[in-house]
């Protein structure tokens, strides 16, 4: 992946924001919200302004104008330079063409039935933020906005229901016996155990000294 000079993902929505026209850091906000992003990104004033700021330090977006809405504080406008536009396009074009790479969380440490547990307990969340995902989704469609941006909201949805049905059928297998390797993995487990609880050479004989220390004092 290419090194960006601001490579926060809400840098990226903050260009994408200034792409459809200039804005101030609350209307990014607010847009962004309205559409759902604040559901894959951290969204908070704090971070956007520090994301708007560097964005700015590094030639990407500049200061068009500053207004004042009644009594309100004064609102710095911002719009994107040619270069954060290049920016822009290359970033979500690189984003599109490559698969993102993933870092596996699933491991054997853990003897079959712990997992298979711990994997119910993973489907029930994905089950509760799946139907949040509908619902949310719903509701945004439902305020008129272009499903162009809502798709991200899509693809997310749809990668969640692809785990949660990979994560249930493993977690199946795991019950049913099913999983190859599984009585491996299980007598893997408690030879490990067993291991864990015999006491080692070093503690033999330390306790063997120890009790030889008591014997003479005695």
């Amino acid at each position: 992946m290419t090194k960006r000079k601001v490579s926060n993902p809400l840098a990226l929505a903050a260009l994408a924001c200034l792409w459809e026209r200039p804005m101030h850091p609350y209307e990014m906000a607010t847009t962004m919200r309205e559409r759902g992003k604040d559901q894959s990104i951290k969204l908070n004033y704090g971070s956007l302004y520090t994301v708007v700021e560097a964005l700015q330090q590094q030639g990407l977006i500049v200061a068009q104008e500053t207004e004042r809405e009644g009594r309100r504080p004064e609102r710095t406008v911002y719009r994107l330079t040619d270069a954060g536009r290049m920016e822009l396009i290359d970033w979500v074009s690189e984003l599109l063409s490559r698969p993102a790479k993933e870092y596996t969380r699933f491991a054997g440490v853990l003897p079959p039935e712990d997992i298979a547990a711990l994997l119910e307990q993973r489907c029930n969340l994905l089950d509760l933020e799946i139907s949040q995902g509908h619902s949310l989704l719903q509701l945004v469609r439902q305020r008129g906005l272009l499903r162009v941006h809502v798709i991200e909201g899509e693809y997310l949805l749809a990668m969640r229901e692809a785990e949660l049905a990979w994560t249930r059928k493993l977690a199946d297998e795991i019950r049913s016996g099913t999983l190859g390797d599984l009585a491996e993995w299980a007598a893997f487990h408690r030879a490990m155990d067993q291991q864990s609880k015999e006491p080692t050479e070093a503690e033999n004989a330390e306790h063997a000294e120890h009790k030889e220390h008591k014997e003479h004092e005695g």
